[in-house]
């Protein structure tokens, strides 16, 4: 079943055409895709990092992927609001996202330095979504991607400042 099929035994009338809702929903699917790949990572990051920063980003990493798991969490409900359904398996995230995944892992630096590339990729992918929510005057789907760049945004800033 495509997860962005409309929900037609359900009307919807938000003043938003359907159109307008599919294209922002598939905007908010690609923000969602590459944000579950973030958290993971993020996660896997927490779980396995090792040397001298451990204490510090084994912190830093949980408090950002705990983060993220509530703004899935959000994403995927906007989503459901704008009458469509919500990407949930990797097979269509890995098929949706601009997030690489990996195998293997990296050093501690290393760690921070891709967790910086996956924020501003994610940042990249909001700002994608932006024209559509802004031409449908959609502000509930305008806000959140608004706050996912400021989200990322200070991440990526925070992670940059621990490679200096």
């Amino acid at each position: 079943m495509d997860t962005l099929l409309n929900q037609k035994d359900n009307d919807i009338d938000i003043g938003l055409t359907d159109k307008q809702r599919e294209e922002i929903a598939k905007s908010l699917g690609v923000l969602l895709a590459d944000s579950y790949m973030l958290y993971l990572k993020t996660h896997n990051y927490h779980w396995n990092v090792t040397g001298m920063n451990f204490q510090s980003l084994h912190a830093m990493f949980e408090e950002q992927y705990t983060e993220l798991a509530e703004a899935i969490d959000s994403i995927a409900e906007q989503i459901r609001t704008l009458g469509h359904f919500a990407p949930g398996s990797f097979k269509e995230y890995s098929k949706l996202t601009t997030i690489t995944e990996e195998e293997g892992l990296p050093d501690d630096k290393a760690m921070v330095k891709r967790l910086q590339e996956s924020n501003e990729a994610v940042i990249r992918t909001a700002r994608k979504a932006l024209p559509a929510c802004e031409k449908a005057g959609d502000e509930a789907s305008l806000d959140l991607v608004t706050e996912r760049i400021r989200t990322h945004s200070k991440v990526a800033w925070m992670l940059r400042s621990h490679l200096q």
